[in-house]
């Protein structure tokens, strides 16, 4: 059926028990799973070029270390249900581009990630990562709530 599951993570507990049940559904099934963090693009609050160059240093690092807070535990649990796992971390405002991305990148047949349930004016203002996922992804998406 499936063999490769890309798992987007956004560093929620929604999204966390989601990887936690894609690892299971993917050990099931004998897959293999891609675990992804996007994190945002840095922008510079400052325009001396010594201090733009520091920021950017320092935005890099906590992206760095953000992206391991969110895919190291789940990584730590694919391994120890003996899932082959690979952890991606990619910068970009737009969190949706970069599943679908990583999807057609890694040759992955489906993408498993959560929805935080937003709906109405919120889901309208904040937009949904999920619906457009599901909107422009090649491959199936089998949402957690």
């Amino acid at each position: 059926m499936f063999q490769h599951i890309l798992l987007p993570l956004d560093g929620s507990d929604v999204s966390a028990r989601a990887a936690r049940r894609g690892i299971a559904f993917a050990r099931s099934i004998k897959a293999e799973v891609t675990l992804l963090h996007v994190t945002p693009v840095f922008r510079p609050t400052e325009l001396h070029a010594h201090a733009v160059m520091r920021e950017a240093q320092e935005a890099e690092a906590h992206a760095t270390q953000d992206a391991h807070k969110v895919l190291d535990p789940a990584e730590r649990i694919a391994r120890a249900e003996h899932v082959a796992c690979f952890a991606i971390h990619r910068v970009g405002d737009r969190p949706w581009e970069a599943i679908v991305a990583v999807a057609a990148e890694q040759g992955c047949d489906l993408i498993l990630m959560a929805s935080h349930g937003h709906s109405g004016v919120r889901a309208l203002v904040l937009g949904s990562t999920t619906n457009k996922v599901v909107a422009h992804a090649k491959v199936p998406v089998l949402v957690w709530r």
